[in-house]
């Protein structure tokens, strides 16, 4: 943890109306909340694809926006992770879609969230290798909701099979996942969507009303020590979206592992 060059941080999704006065200045426009979320924060996470896939000119728009070094984690379209009937039509318009990102070397990952109901098993794990050949070439992040998944048979298939497994923080309810990293393919993406256990079952925006304490935030950082020598680039992104306290998270997170990594200065420097 020598520097903040392999940890990115930022938050699901940029243009939420309740940001403004929070986060936004009062007036911004829709258009210039991109860029003015670029100036803060150097990775973003875009879900918006889930539900339709737009224009490649769309993409491209964002990605101009931005500056160089800046990153994008796109969701993929739900008919991969959700309908998985006939996946190939949509795998192609997707692709076609992100293109612009791809091209600048700004994507930097493509999530793909199972829902619930997608549990362990064989026949599941055989079709992740399919949709891994139908994007072969793009770092995929798996991310399911149930913990089932946690198993050692499915690190070890993962790690064979390079594919990262996507770590999750939520309520510890029902059969969610556990909040582990995960390191099987050198690559972390943390996806923290609060801890909201009376409204988690719940859809809306309500869900993701949570804002994380010190001391949750910090344990991650303890997470990430332990691996830091495994894992070469981690990603951290907030999707407790809610009046804007995915930001503040962020932030306070950021001036963690800065904190984190001034304390650990002197004892680098007298090695």
């Amino acid at each position: 943890m020598a520097d903040l060059d392999n940890i990115k941080i930022g938050t699901s999704g940029y243009s939420y109306l309740d940001w403004v006065g929070t986060f936004y200045p009062e007036g911004i426009r829709n258009s210039d909340m991109l860029e003015y979320y670029a100036e803060h924060f150097d990775v973003v996470e875009i879900n918006s694809l889930y539900q339709s896939i737009p224009s490649p000119r769309i993409l491209e728009n964002m990605e101009q926006k931005t500056p160089e070094n800046f990153s994008f984690m796109v969701r993929t379209h739900k008919s991969i992770t959700d309908d998985r009937t006939d996946i190939l039509a949509g795998v192609e318009k997707f692709k076609e879609s992100i293109a612009p990102l791809s091209e600048t070397g700004k994507l930097r990952g493509l999530l793909l969230q199972f829902p619930y109901s997608f549990r362990w098993s064989q026949k599941n794990f055989t079709y992740l290798t399919r949709v891994r050949d139908l994007l072969h070439g793009f770092p995929l992040y798996f991310e399911f909701r149930h913990r089932g998944w946690q198993r050692d048979e499915v690190f070890t298939l993962f790690y064979e099979s390079k594919l990262h497994l996507c770590s999750m923080d939520a309520p510890q309810i029902d059969a969610l996942p556990r909040p582990e990293l995960f390191s099987t393919a050198r690559r972390a993406y943390i996806r923290l969507h609060g801890r909201n256990s009376a409204q988690w079952w719940h859809r809306g925006a309500h869900r993701y009303d949570y804002s994380y304490t010190e001391i949750e935030l910090k344990q991650w950082i303890r997470r990430i020590r332990e691996t830091r020598d495994v894992i070469r680039e981690k990603y951290i992104i907030f999707n407790n979206c809610h009046a804007g306290q995915a930001v503040r998270n962020a932030r306070e997170m950021i001036d963690i592992l800065k904190a984190a990594i001034k304390e650990e200065q002197p004892a680098n420097a007298a090695t």
